[in-house]
């Protein structure tokens, strides 16, 4: 067998393993990137748990046939590169549309989420859901939300409580003062 067929297998290989553990797959037509901007994104995949990687066409159509995904032949023209989202579901396309709507270089061939293939369509909606951490601050949010209202209507009613409080110890004292003066001024007749 020669080497450079040994390489492609090992590609194939390392391709399958990216498409078997990533939670969603970007495939984007990269056209006129620059390097600045290709490593910037780059860095930005790297943060979220993601991977940016240029393969040959050939070899990731023999890779996700392997898989059993078929259908992409068409989608897999050109220029091709995959992004790859391991940490949630919207990572990788939500890392490529703000790439996008910076350098507006980035065209969306297609995607793969959880091995089910989406169109250019679905992936852009599926950049526009917020991200896990996001879901659950917002969550906690309306959780917590409720549970402020309550403490600040606990601590009103308290400050209400005391306001009365005081009233009465000041009324049961102007009835002591009056019945004080009362008993005086029968005294003296």
């Amino acid at each position: 067998m020669s080497a450079n067929l040994e390489a492609k297998k090992e590609l194939v290989s390392e391709i399958k393993d990216k498409l078997s553990k990533a939670k969603s797959v970007v495939f984007v037509d990269y056209r006129g990137m620059t390097v600045e901007e290709d490593t910037a994104m780059r860095s930005a995949f790297r943060k979220n748990n993601a991977d940016y990687k240029v393969y040959k066409n050939r070899l990731v159509l023999r890779a996700l046939n392997e898989l059993g995904i078929t259908g992409l032949d068409e989608h897999l023209q050109g220029t091709s590169a995959l992004a790859f989202g391991y940490g949630d579901e919207v990572s990788a396309a939500k890392i490529r549309a703000d790439t996008n709507a910076k350098t507006q270089k980035l065209e969306i061939k297609c995607g793969l989420l959880d091995g089910q293939f989406m169109s250019s369509d679905e992936v852009k909606a599926l950049a526009k859901i917020p991200s896990r951490e996001e879901l659950i601050g917002k969550l906690l949010f309306i959780f917590q939300n409720p549970m402020r209202s309550l403490a600040v209507a606990v601590n009103e009613i308290a400050k209400k409580n005391k306001r009365l409080s005081k009233k009465k110890k000041q009324k049961r004292k102007k009835r002591k003062n009056k019945n004080s003066l009362d008993r005086k001024s029968t005294r003296l007749n």
